[in-house]
């Protein structure tokens, strides 16, 4: 094994947490119809503005930042932001909540829309207007993508190519590795989508206690198979999700069983940190 995390520790956890509220899809940005995506499971196929599912997200904005900033804040746990956009142009107030926190934020494109189908130019200016886009709302230029799910085959590498530290699109491990297939090696650092909070959405009998539970699993076990080698957890939510009062004692229930269980054995990190310790670090 070519890396180990600092001080000793056995488990990297990541907490990411996805800003994507007002950068989804609606007609008033152009767009052929309203974002898809809803708590109700209601999917509008006419050109129509969705106002409900609007205002829902707006939540994500107006109550559920500054529920979880704070909460990550009480209990000194650093988060990869992983934000549209167009989401941190429009609300400035929570991009500077972010960087005041001493978190990271991470491009998860410029609008919150799928890659796949884009040519090679469409796609190489939609990561560079991000970028742009990014560094001018936070004042830090991101170092990290994380694409809607859909992307290209030439997503990394024009990621690469435009200087990013890491990539988040993949699913396969649970440790960070190296893609040596490219001129420039790119850490990917794996995500997880079996964790995610968007599960509640996606089977509404998922229930805040259930997935707090599975978070809770998913950490136990991995901190076992970590005595043997180094190992990392990806803990992905958002804003209108676990930004609610009925779900966000699930997150703090879960910071609180790994600060019990944890003691040294944990680094709690944002992906940047994760990428350059892995990037300096290991022999792969």
């Amino acid at each position: 094994m070519g890396y180990r995390w600092p001080s000793g520790a056995r488990l990297a956890l990541s907490i990411v947490v996805n800003v994507e509220e007002g950068a989804e899809f609606n007609i008033v940005d152009g767009d052929r119809g309203p974002e898809p995506v809803d708590e109700l499971g209601i999917t509008l196929k006419k050109p129509v503005r969705n106002f409900g599912n609007e205002s829902n997200y707006a939540y994500g904005i107006n109550e559920g930042a500054p529920r979880v900033l704070g909460l990550l804040a009480r209990h000194g746990v650093p988060a990869t932001f992983t934000a549209a956009a167009v989401a941190l142009e429009r609300a400035p107030q929570v991009a500077s909540a972010i960087m005041q926190g001493g978190h990271e934020v991470c491009a998860h494109g410029y609008r919150w829309a799928h890659q796949l189908g884009m040519s090679e130019e469409q796609e190489r200016e939609f990561i560079r207007k991000a970028t742009t886009s990014i560094e001018r709302t936070t004042g830090v230029r991101p170092v990290g993508w994380l694409s809607r799910y859909l992307h290209t085959s030439e997503t990394r590498r024009l990621l690469s190519e435009d200087g990013y530290l890491y990539h988040m699109d993949d699913y396969s491990r649970d440790e960070p590795f190296l893609d040596r297939s490219l001129a420039k090696p790119m850490v990917v650092l794996p995500y997880a989508l079996d964790s995610n909070d968007m599960k509640m959405w996606n089977a509404p009998s998922l229930t805040p206690r259930a997935w707090c539970e599975y978070a809770i699993d998913t950490f136990d076990w991995l901190l076992k198979e970590s005595e043997s080698r180094p190992r990392m957890m990806s803990l992905g939510v958002h804003l209108r999700i676990i930004g609610r009062p009925g779900r966000i004692g699930a997150l703090e229930a879960f910071l609180r069983h790994v600060r019990d269980r944890g003691d040294q054995k944990v680094w709690i990190a944002r992906r940047c940190d994760i990428a350059k310790h892995f990037t300096e670090h290991s022999l792969a």
